[in-house]
């Protein structure tokens, strides 16, 4: 089978267009007919019991082959054991460690994982194999196969074998895949120095280039050195000597002496073609990995998203230097770097937290509020706590930077845009002839183009596209960015309760009220000013602060203003402020007027010191585990393994409090209750408690039995704060957080647990709680579709609100969705129908008004209660066969 072949048949084994395949051996070797090494891959299906127990290290492999009477019979012909070396390498490539049957098991599974067969290509080029024709296709092997990641030393021993047999010169036709496999061996650096000596051996034959510094397997990397070929030999020099002083950038962070000397490589690039260079492979790196470490078709895309190291430190070094060269567009581009380099993937975590930290401090060293302003984006967008770290250490340096206090650097350094005034720029291209203009609703940002007599535009103008492409650039970058920063925003607010924040009312003015970005989010909320002993709630209306009967004030500069929040407010006024809002037809930024208060309990009051109210839920652990990251919580994820965890933790150092939320692993059936990674698939809910913030950590088990103090902790062991002495917003807030995971990520939310999922261990806890008693939050959705509902022309009369459910009218049959899973039984008998929410569908029937944003499963409710009253055209097979049932 060729290479190309295989690459093909690894790519789509089951519907292969490469002809009939047979499965031979007893480890089903998926061979395709008419293979020319039939012959051969027979000869290793006889093998493949007695390989199966061979291992060790790669020369003893090889030693134990070598006493094999089995493996001393095959034929001395040469010819004979290179076609067999070329059989072992279709057999590799093709299963990629994978078995191709069922019925195999994993007896086979480690001849591939752990080397045998490259042991075995070992012994039979020693021994009589020709390695000249066998150079070209080992090569193409492991510059193309996934050793590229995994790597074994049987591999990397067939591969020194090959260059020290064969080259003494390197052929034209293989100078690729040399400099490929240099970049490879260089990313092998959990192998011990063996990469090394591989590099020791190919870097006399392939001399120097650029991919010594760069390594050709990720997109901004090809781009970089298209870029170098394209300069004169003197120009390429200075680069290249730039590019090795940031490959040694192997610090966490840079010496003066890296420094001065990268300053000085920096003169002779010159600023404006590095800035231009780093903007171009900046935007590339986010793309990954290509070339030839993807030919086979065995990466998935997580694997794609992995740097190589030798790449990261480059980059590293880069960051470094891009600090005094930042213009607007280039922070915005190192921001999106870091963004790129925090993102998690499967198997991996975050891709290259090393490059992340650069970015975050390069940002730190840019001296504007521009920096300042990405900084901020990056706190709220990524959750990785090692980056939340770096971020804090950055704005800190930001702060002594613009000599200003650190809790004021956050608000001083969010961006305008360009925005002239709250949500609006304008710019005018051609002497007046076009207008552009970018208008920000708190919700989402829009960019229009008029004519100079204000009529519309459908598109850009082609006169803006040709004779105005920098500006046009630097408009639509405002815009996406715009894009990105606006619900970073909304989430810092919505932080903003828990802090107790005030202002003086000249500088809550000045950074909230009438920012030209956060005003379109600001002026949507309800505030508190104090002034002469008096408080007024106040909303933005008709362009000046209104109190909740409509009358105008005018603070003075000495007034103190704070965020409004309905704990503690008389019942009347909280509904007051919801008319008001809904009168005004204001979409605030999240829940405030129409915000869930968690009072204590008479249950909590009777346990002392803990909570009870949310435990014995069962919750899908990713799915917590990244709602927990975005409400400030720490988390770990557990692993069906021997050790302990800590739980979800909330730190709270305005109020010198700790929440607790304890959960515990469930299942004990690795591969069905972990993922490949091992980590558990589902939790169990248990307490929530309040400490002291430095009273000793408790931790638990990975799969149960109880939190306890861990003996070696040496803070101050403490009781649990009793609930009845938690300030009643702290205990709202966190309960409100808590339910949140509950809500969104428990099982009793999915309709397709309706079976209770392995063995139906899960189905009573399904049942009880899909269509259980309403918490807090589908309380308040209840209140608000009393309102909504009368509004829908659709559902005119096809609608009633019963106890815990919208029930609704079709033209087949009847039904009821509950009002905190969006579950849906079907009258008479209460017959379960379940309905996947499609995104689409949801966005469609949303209302056009809406009093706060940030409810989905409210429009998931509203889209099926749309679909169910013409249940007669419905199409769906899936819902269909479920309403022909009676």
């Amino acid at each position: 089978m060729a290479l190309e072949q295989l690459q093909a048949f690894r790519q789509d084994r089951a519907q292969t267009e490469l002809g009939p395949v047979e499965h031979i051996g007893p480890d089903g070797y998926p061979l395709l007919a008419g293979s020319e090494l039939r012959h051969e891959h027979e000869l290793i299906g006889e093998l493949l019991p007695l390989l199966q127990k061979i291992h060790g290290r790669p020369d003893a492999m090889v030693f134990a082959l070598g006493k094999l009477p089995a493996v001393m019979a095959l034929s001395p012909d040469p010819a004979l054991r290179t076609r067999l070396v070329l059989a072992l390498i279709e057999r590799v490539v093709a299963y990629n460690g994978e078995l191709s049957t069922a019925s195999a098991g994993h007896a086979f599974s480690h001849i591939f994982d752990y080397g045998v067969l490259p042991a075995l290509m070992t012994w039979l080029m020693e021994n009589g194999a020709d390695v000249g024709q066998l150079a070209e296709p080992v090569l193409q092997w492991f510059t193309s196969y996934r050793f590229a990641y995994y790597g074994t030393l049987p591999t990397l021993t067939v591969t020194d074998w090959v260059i020290a047999q064969h080259f003494s010169t390197v052929p034209t036709d293989l100078r690729d895949l040399l400099i490929m496999l240099r970049s490879q061996c260089a990313d092998l650096g959990h192998y011990g120095n063996f990469g090394e000596q591989l590099l020791a051996k190919l870097d006399p034959l392939l001399g120097s280039g650029a991919w010594q510094v760069l390594a050709p397997c990720e997109h901004w990397t090809q781009l970089a050195l298209e870029d170098l070929e394209q300069l004169s030999p003197e120009v390429r020099e200075d680069w290249l000597a730039l590019l090795r002083q940031a490959a040694a950038a192997t610090s966490a962070r840079p010496s003066a002496k890296w420094l001065k000397n990268a300053q000085a490589l920096l003169a002779k690039v010159g600023e404006a073609p590095l800035r231009a260079a780093l903007l171009r492979w900046f935007a590339r790196v986010d793309a990954g990995r290509c070339g030839a470490l993807l030919n086979v078709g065995w990466e998935s895309t997580d694997d794609r998203a992995r740097m190589h190291d030798g790449n990261a430190t480059v980059l590293r070094g880069l960051l470094w230097m891009s600090a005094p060269l930042a213009d607007s567009e280039l922070t915005r581009a190192i921001a999106r770097l870091a963004l790129s380099a925090y993102r998690k993937v499967r198997g991996i975590g975050p891709r290259a937290p090393k490059v992340g930290n650069a970015a975050v401090f390069a940002l730190s060293s840019i001296p504007t509020s521009e920096a300042v302003g990405q900084l901020a984006l990056l706190k709220v967008r990524v959750k990785f706590g090692t980056a939340q770290k770096e971020i804090e250490k950055a704005f800190t340096s930001a702060a002594q930077a613009l000599q200003l206090p650190r809790d004021q650097i956050e608000e001083l350094g969010v961006p305008t845009y360009g925005l002239e005034q709250v949500g609006l720029r304008r710019e005018s291209f051609d002497d007046g002839a076009f207008v552009a203009e970018l208008k920000v609703d708190g919700k989402a940002a829009s960019l229009n183009w008029f004519r100079a007599d204000g009529t519309p535009q459908k598109s850009v103008p082609a006169k803006v596209k040709a004779d105005y492409k920098e500006e046009l650039k630097e408009l639509q970058g405002a815009l996406k960015d715009i894009g990105a920063m606006l619900p970073a925003q909304a989430e810092r607010l919505d932080s903003l309760f828990l802090l107790e924040k005030h202002w003086p009312y000249d500088q809550w003015q000045e950074r909230y009220l009438d920012h030209p970005l956060i005003g379109t989010l600001a002026r949507r909320l309800i505030w508190v000013i104090s002034e002469g002993g008096q408080q007024h709630a106040v909303v933005f209306n008709e362009g000046c602060l209104q109190t909740l009967d409509g009358k105008t004030i005018s603070p003075s500069s000495a007034a103190q203003v704070r965020l409004w929040h309905p704990i503690g407010r008389p019942l009347e006024e909280v509904l007051a402020w919801r008319e008001r809002i809904e009168a005004l037809q204001i979409t605030q930024p999240f829940k405030q007027a129409h915000r869930e208060v968690y009072l204590l309990t008479e249950a909590e009051r009777n346990t002392a010191s803990y909570s009870n109210r949310f435990a014995a839920h069962i919750l899908r652990q990713h799915q917590f585990h990244a709602l927990a990251a975005a409400r400030g919580w720490r988390n770990k994820l557990r692993l069906m393994v021997d050790d302990t965890y800590p739980p979800a933790t909330r730190e709270l150092p305005a109020w010198g409090l700790r929440a607790e939320f304890w959960i515990e692993g469930v299942g004990d059936d690795y591969g069905v209750d972990t993922n490949e990674a091992g980590a558990f698939l589902r939790l169990s809910s248990d307490q929530v408690r309040f400490y002291p913030i430095d009273a000793a950590q408790r931790s638990a088990h990975a799969g149960g039995g109880g939190y306890a103090m861990n003996r070696w902790d040496n803070a101050v062991d403490a009781a649990p704060l009793p609930l009845d002495q938690v300030p009643p917003l702290v205990l709202s807030e966190v309960m409100r957080d808590v339910d949140l995971f509950v809500g969104v990520a428990s099982l009793a939310n999915d309709p397709l647990w309706a079976d209770g999922g392995p063995d139906g261990r899960y189905r009573d806890y399904w049942h009880n709680h899909s269509f259980g008693e309403l918490g807090a939050t589908a309380q308040t959705r209840k209140q608000l579709l009393e309102k909504l509902l009368p509004r829908m022309t659709r559902l005119k009369d096809k609608w009633t609100l019963h106890g815990r459910f919208l029930e609704v009218t079709g033209k087949l049959r009847s039904y009821k969705i509950h009002l905190g899973s969006g579950n849906i039984l079907m009258l008479p008998n209460d017959q379960y129908l379940c309905i996947v929410p499609d995104a689409k569908a949801r966005q469609k029937n949303t209302p056009q008004y809406l009093p706060f944003e940030g409810d989905a499963l409210l429009s998931i409710i509203l889209s099926k209660a749309l679909l169910l009253i013409d249940d007669d055209k419905i199409s769906d097979p899936t819902i269909t066969r479920q309403l022909a049932l009676k």
